[in-house]
């Protein structure tokens, strides 16, 4: 069953997105060559909770981490722990924030430093795709409007879409339905009515789309070892169009305590 959000619980979930979006520059800014997922995972934590949050992934199911860290070729799920950082690594962070009952759910892939072309390409067309899938997120659309955007711009810069892996509904749960698939048809599936609030998350590799999971159980990789790159906004879809409840990149009024003020795009 699809939950849908008043505006008044929309602009609840805004405030976890708020939080989520500081955490993600706080991560950011401290990405670097030899820190160790573990630390970062340490640094979010603490942020999280000073803000009076709660990091949503934290013994979910028994993960034992306050965020995912997946380096490298890993797409999802990574346990944050000793691995540290080198120079031209990508790491892909997926965070969750809960406050007030409510969920915020985000995610992006960054460079160690300097990244070769190639990887590159994969950062940036996986957030051109993110993109290309808010902006169908609008009441009379369908998810498989917003599914072959982000499908289209992917395949066009040569990347492979993560079939197995899809977005979500989120709201007082992590997960909701409806799913969100990242590629698919034009005009298909459940029709995007105001109040909807999905977890859009393309998930894409350099090479092929196949995925084998890790020995922890957990992490999730590119079956042939190629990079990959995750990208994710809790987006609402409201009368006057998509609002994007995580926006990265805060302004840095915005990023602390009492100070974060309403924020959409």
């Amino acid at each position: 069953m699809i939950i849908k959000k008043s505006p008044e619980e929309i602009a609840k979930m805004a405030s976890a997105g708020r939080i989520l979006a500081a955490t993600l520059d706080l991560i950011e800014s401290n990405v670097r060559p030899g820190i160790t997922t573990g630390e970062l995972d340490k640094l979010a934590e603490r942020f999280i909770r000073s803000q009076g949050a709660t990091p949503t992934f934290k013994g979910y199911r028994g993960f034992p981490g306050s965020i995912c860290a997946s380096p490298g070729a890993m797409i999802v799920h990574g346990i944050p722990g000793p691995h540290r950082l080198s120079r031209g690594e990508i790491v892909s962070i997926d965070v969750g924030v809960t406050l007030d009952g409510w969920v915020a759910d985000a995610a992006r892939t960054f460079g160690v430093e300097e990244i070769g072309a190639q990887t590159r390409n994969l950062l940036e067309a996986t957030e051109e795709a993110l993109h290309a899938g808010v902006a169908q997120c609008r009441p009379g659309n369908r998810i498989g409007d917003l599914s072959a955007a982000v499908q289209q711009v992917a395949e066009a810069a040569g990347l492979s879409v993560v079939r197995s892996l899809v977005g979500h509904g989120v709201g007082r749960s992590m997960h909701e339905d409806p799913q969100v698939p990242n590629y698919g048809r034009a005009g298909k599936g459940p029709l995007l009515e105001e109040g909807m609030v999905l977890a859009i998350e393309p998930m894409t590799t350099a090479g092929k789309p196949g995925v084998r999971v890790g020995g922890d159980g957990w992490a999730i990789y590119s079956q042939d070892g190629s990079p990959a790159a995750h990208f994710e906004f809790t987006v609402a879809v409201t009368g006057d169009g998509p609002q994007i409840l995580t926006p990265w990149h805060l302004p840095a009024e915005q990023r602390h305590g009492g100070a974060l003020a309403a924020h959409g795009a």
